[in-house]
């Protein structure tokens, strides 16, 4: 995965089924059925235009509930986040935008769950814009003979219907200013919000209490691996533990750790100790294998 970004068809099987409910509320537009007036107009001059609603409320209770379960387990075992933020649902027609901006402190890892037809759209604009991490140190790697123009700045992401987009939400990101359409059915659709709340996981039987006792003893050793590196961000690690109680495998699941770029070797010896760390953990015999998910995060104040 990508330590900024990450773009999955992991939970596509949900897009038709919610899309259909929104063309469904907006196929006659005389109509004056309560559902159709869910929706808050969100407008701050020169930052974002949008209508937007809480999507688990617009939606049937059971097909939400199957994409929110699915989602939230996607995140505990793809980004060891806990839970997912109250999602929003947003429409984007002629005017809406979302201005560059960052997202603090909301969550680690920010996601834009598609709805949007896009083969077939009927709107110009609309793709989720993150800025290029090259840009935020500009100077590093400047040469007075290359040339720049936006797609070196920004890297623009196409809403594909179905596709679920992670990225870091600290990095300066919006929507391009969508035109061409007035009709809801016709415009951008997506869910969106963030992964909240790390925390370990375990699949298998090891006992949640063998893995606290880790997790105490953890603590200095991720002190000596960081050491004086400024850090900030989440890494989720898993472990694979077999049913001797050896660790087999570890690797990184998600890795979104930020430092200057002067510091970046220091942060990735880190990294690898914090794995060797894991490498070395052992555990009593157990009747299976089991997978362990660690998150540690890094916040610089």
């Amino acid at each position: 995965m990508a330590r900024g970004l990450l773009l999955t068809r992991a939970l596509a099987s949900h897009a038709r089924p919610l899309r259909a409910v929104f063309d469904e509320r907006f196929a006659d537009p005389r109509s004056t059925r309560a559902d159709r007036f869910v929706w808050d107009y969100w407008h701050v001059p020169g930052q974002y235009t949008a209508l937007r609603t809480p999507a688990w409320t617009y939606f049937p209770q059971a097909a939400y509930r199957r994409f929110h379960e699915a989602l939230v387990g996607w995140g505990r075992a793809t980004l060891g986040c806990h839970d997912v933020s109250p999602p929003w649902l947003s429409c984007y027609v002629d005017g809406g935008e979302q201005r560059l901006h960052g997202d603090l402190p909301h969550g680690p890892w920010a996601f834009v769950y598609s709805l949007t037809p896009w083969a077939r759209r009927a709107f110009t604009g609309g793709e989720t814009l993150v800025l290029r991490e090259e840009v935020l140190d500009y100077w590093h790697d400047f040469r007075s003979t290359r040339g720049l123009e936006e797609p070196d700045v920004v890297r623009a992401i196409a809403p594909q219907l179905g596709q679920l987009t992670v990225f870091d939400p600290r990095l300066p990101h919006g929507v391009r200013r969508v035109g061409g359409t007035h009709d809801p059915r016709a415009g951008r659709l997506v869910v969106h919000g963030w992964f909240v709340s790390p925390r370990p996981f375990i699949e298998g039987p090891l006992p949640a209490r063998a893995l606290a006792a880790r997790l105490d003893a953890l603590t200095p050793a991720v002190t000596r691996a960081v050491g004086a590196v400024p850090l900030a961000g989440l890494l989720s690690l898993e472990a694979r533990v077999a049913a001797d109680g050896a660790v087999t495998s570890t690797r990184v699941l998600s890795d979104n750790t930020r430092v200057p770029a002067v510091d970046e070797p220091a942060r990735r010896r880190a990294v690898a100790a914090l794995r060797r760390e894991l490498a070395a953990w052992r555990f009593g015999r157990q009747r299976r294998p089991s997978r362990l998910t660690i998150p540690l995060v890094f916040e610089r104040g």
